[in-house]
């Protein structure tokens, strides 16, 4: 099945916007809610590769339901298609098995789902982005649930507003082992608190699942966190997007075409 897909992925800080031809992402587009006006040009942009095909589709997923009304202005206004999204017009593509689904985020069950799809097994999400999520699936791809923790900048702004003297850092891989300044101590106490959380929670996990999951990554903040621990399957910066293109592949199926 071909699938020609304008994908719009609503997080709390920013639109990724991505486009599958043939069933490929062939480009990525993000941009800050900040800079609404360029949303339109990047959508054109994007839709310019499907536009001619007629099974072309826009479907999208939201963090921020305050942003969703003006996007889907602009997405409507350049494609003339309406924006289908997962959770409301297309099912989620897995199980949710959270204590209240409808309000776990929909965002958070796509990475989910598109990782199972990639691992066939067992696995962890972490989404490192505003907040930072790591959640898990079972054996059967079933999204069980998880943890959130506020995001790298989250707690960098909580450190410098909430206390009298600690500066406002720039994160980034922190140096040598022990922070001998008190901006490597901040960046120390960030980036190995965020690691540590990751480690302690899939070990716990793992003893509920029998199995050690595999980890993948995802998330504005992931590669400068992740990148090159052991611990770690795969970054996949895209993820989100793969999880749409997946609910919308299965929407498909289940209507026959």
């Amino acid at each position: 099945m071909d699938i020609n897909l304008l994908a719009v992925n609503v997080g709390n800080t920013r639109v990724a916007i991505g486009v599958f031809v043939a069933g490929e992402l062939k480009s990525v587009k993000r941009v800050a809610h900040a800079q609404s006006a360029d949303w339109a040009g990047a959508i054109a942009q994007a839709w310019e590769n499907i536009a001619e095909h007629e099974n072309a589709a826009v479907v999208g997923a939201s963090v921020n339901p305050t942003v969703m009304e003006s996007l889907e202005h602009a997405i409507v206004q350049v494609t003339a298609t309406p924006v289908a999204w997962v959770g409301r017009e297309i099912d989620l593509p897995i199980k949710v098995l959270t204590q209240q689904p409808r309000e776990t985020g929909v965002d958070r069950v796509l990475n989910i789902a598109a990782a199972y799809e990639q691992m066939g097994k067992a696995c962890v999400v972490v989404d490192a982005g505003s907040a930072i999520t790591i959640d898990c699936c079972d054996a059967t791809g079933a999204f069980l649930g998880g943890a959130i923790l506020p995001g790298v900048e989250m707690q960098l702004d909580a450190l410098h507003q909430r206390t009298a003297k600690l500066p406002r850092v720039k994160f980034e891989h922190p140096k040598g082992s022990i922070g001998e300044s008190t901006e490597q101590a901040i960046l120390h106490g960030v980036y190995h608190g965020i690691r540590g959380t990751v480690k302690e929670l899939t070990e716990q996990y793992a003893m509920q699942l029998g199995a050690w999951p595999e980890i993948i990554c995802t998330g504005g903040d992931a590669t400068v966190l992740f990148e090159g621990w052991e611990l770690i399957h795969a970054i996949s910066p895209d993820l989100t997007l793969y999880g749409i293109a997946l609910a919308y592949t299965n929407h498909r199926i289940e209507q026959g075409e």
